[in-house]
């Protein structure tokens, strides 16, 4: 890989930033690096080789980066989360039992087998599209203090579940695998607020500041380079150790330099390299060879939304179960460690990205309707 293949892939990433530049639909930034990766990959011009070891390389540390920033997003010190999990579980308990169901039937029309997969993306939520949208539309109130811990919860669920579903024959390893790197990521929560409590950390931080030696975004990524390295030993997905440890880090609370540099550096570099080498894996011809995964892809969405739906029945209004509906990184994953792993159908992991591409513009619209809501009872 040269350095004119990066700045290539560099150039093609800001189809992201053009394509999200609209206010009024808010299209989320990835679409557009993954809609370039397709133009210059295997569908289109084949100007770059997902192949190419350099590239898999980095994107791999874009995976975990990117897995990195959402679980810090992820409002974990937020009041309205700790006080409304119990609800929140059990609004999920009947999404997971309506995603199960939607997922056995979606998996026998199209006779995948994989019905699992299907189950926990109909089940997830991604707090990376919801919680940025609810913060644009400045809601606030009772709905969204409901729908948060809904949403951060199912999120973490099911990037947990996700690698015990793609190998069902290793589910006992890759369980193992994945409370390993749980327990990891717990310790380093556990030093972590240690070394807060003692002071050390605002020490740290200040010493940092004054003397230019990013110590938070140096020791930051030497631990989630650790912890990704761990994950490829023990075979689970490094999504889980990128997300694990940004959950840590916003369990104690991450200083905001520190999260301007984690921005900068995903957003900046490493995101849009692993979402445009994600669109150039992807073979959409298969989609016309295989027009059935097209329609796969509107099921999958259809699934994701009617079993987010059965929230409204706890008196959640419709608008906000349909907010939560909305996928990115478990489909993302799962297309991701799906392809590595050579457990998809031609066409399917296409199907994937369609589906949560879909669920993420019904998640815009029910997000403005609820803001419109919001304003006719003001």
């Amino acid at each position: 890989m040269s350095l004119a293949t990066l700045a290539l892939i560099v150039a093609v990433g800001l189809c992201g930033p053009l394509l999200a530049w609209s206010d009024r639909w808010r299209v989320p930034v990835v679409v557009g690096e993954l809609a370039a990766g397709v133009v210059v990959g295997q569908t289109g011009l084949g100007w770059i080789d997902p192949n190419q070891p350099t590239l898999v390389f980095l994107a791999n540390i874009g995976f975990a980066m990117v897995m990195f920033v959402a679980g810090s997003h992820v409002p974990v010190r937020d009041e309205t989360l700790v006080a409304g999990i119990c609800p929140a579980l059990v609004r999920l308990v009947a999404v997971v039992a309506a995603a199960a169901m939607l997922g056995l039937v979606v998996a026998w029309v199209f006779r995948t087998g994989h019905a699992a997969l299907y189950a926990v993306l109909f089940a997830s939520s991604s707090a990376a599209v919801v919680m940025p949208v609810v913060t644009s539309l400045g809601l606030s109130g009772p709905v969204p203090a409901r729908l948060i811990p809904q949403v951060a919860i199912a999120d973490a669920a099911c990037i947990v579940a996700l690698p015990l579903v793609l190998e069902p024959g290793h589910a006992g390893r890759a369980a193992l695998g994945a409370l390993l790197v749980i327990t990891c990521a717990a310790a380093v929560f556990v030093l972590l607020r240690l070394a807060d409590r003692r002071g050390w950390l605002p020490r740290w931080h200040d010493k940092s500041k004054d003397r230019d030696f990013a110590l938070e975004l140096r020791v930051s990524l030497l631990i989630l380079l650790l912890l990704a390295a761990l994950a490829q030993t023990v075979q689970v997905s490094i999504m889980l150790a990128g997300f694990c440890l940004g959950l840590a880090v916003a369990a104690v609370g991450p200083p905001r330099r520190l999260a301007r540099q984690l921005f900068g550096l995903t957003e900046g570099l490493f995101g849009p390299v692993f979402f445009v080498w994600l669109g150039a894996s992807l073979n959409l011809r298969d989609l016309g060879t295989h027009p059935r995964m097209i329609v796969l892809g509107v099921a999958l969405a259809g699934g994701a939304l009617a079993a987010h739906a059965v929230a409204a029945l706890s008196g959640l209004p419709l608008s906000a179960a349909l907010l939560a509906a909305a996928q990115l990184g478990v489909p993302v994953g799962a297309v991701t460690v799906g392809t590595q792993l050579g457990v998809l159908a031609p066409g399917e992991g296409a199907a994937l990205l369609l589906g949560a591409l879909l669920t993420v513009g019904v998640s815009a619209v029910a997000g403005r309707r609820l803001d419109a809501g919001r304003h006719r009872h003001a």
